[in-house]
């Protein structure tokens, strides 16, 4: 019985996951988590690093979501973005941004 508990567990804390992300709103309006980070200046070289069609996507999606919020509308349900289509499009270049200039911090206090 031991051995089910992890599964039943990650199957729970997966609901909970799917149930938070629809709850916080932006994918009723067609964003992924990664267009809702604040932009400072990690954030913003890790957007000049993406390459050019995501970067399009990412405008595209943000521009379509200022436009539904300031009709006071959403997407169809079908439009919205699903829990398992939301990809870390940003993570990635954003943790080589961060590692990049905590790396550069280190080599300047030597």
């Amino acid at each position: 019985m031991a051995s089910r508990a992890p599964v039943a567990t990650g199957r729970l804390m997966l609901g909970v996951r799917k149930w938070y992300y629809n709850m916080c709103g932006f994918n009723k309006l067609g964003l992924m988590r990664d267009d809702t980070i604040y932009e400072d200046s990690d954030v913003k070289e890790a957007l000049r690093r993406l390459p050019e069609n995501v970067g399009n996507d990412r405008v595209f999606r943000i521009k379509r979501a200022l436009d539904l919020s300031m009709k006071q509308q959403i997407l169809p349900k079908d439009q919205w973005t699903k829990y398992e289509e939301d990809v870390n499009y940003l993570t990635p270049y954003l943790e080589e941004v961060i590692r990049e200039r905590k790396e550069r911090e280190e080599w300047m206090k030597k």
